[in-house]
């Protein structure tokens, strides 16, 4: 075996590259119909510790996992504990009053109405020949 005095410079990057990347909360966002959907993935959160709050345009989230160490010989943790934090902005057009939440075997599901005013609706295009047949019932009567 060859000693390579840079190995272990090697592996603490690598252990703080992973330690930022899986501290965050992985998330899917879609649309179907006129509602956003947003599933984060937070195993082993207990359900009491998420927090969703929504100011303004600002959607957090805000969860935490603990791991008990009492009496406990910690052979191998690559498992992140402590609190985990997103925050999604939302664009004008969602209605955040009504935003619902659920949270089920490990993964939090928000459901985002977009807003009454903003959805699309049809507008009816008038002609010359139904003007004409407006005016021509008006003053037949």
């Amino acid at each position: 075996m060859r000693f390579d005095p840079f190995r272990g410079l090697d592996d603490l990057a690598d252990q703080m590259r992973d330690a930022r990347r899986t501290r965050s909360m992985p998330l899917d966002a879609y649309r179907i119909g006129d509602v956003f959907h947003v599933d984060l993935d937070l195993p082993g959160v207990q359900p009491g510790s998420i927090e969703v709050t929504v100011e303004k345009n600002v959607l957090s989230v805000k969860a935490e996992r603990q791991w008990k160490t009492e009496g406990v010989e910690t052979v191998v943790c690559e498992r992140p504990v402590g609190t985990f934090t997103r925050e999604l902005f939302l664009g004008e057009n969602l209605d955040t009053d009504r935003i619902a939440a659920s949270y089920e075997d490990g993964v939090l599901r928000l459901r985002i109405p977009v807003a009454e005013q903003a959805k699309a609706r049809r507008i009816e295009v008038s002609t010359s020949e139904k003007k004409k047949e407006a005016i021509t019932t008006a003053s037949a009567s």
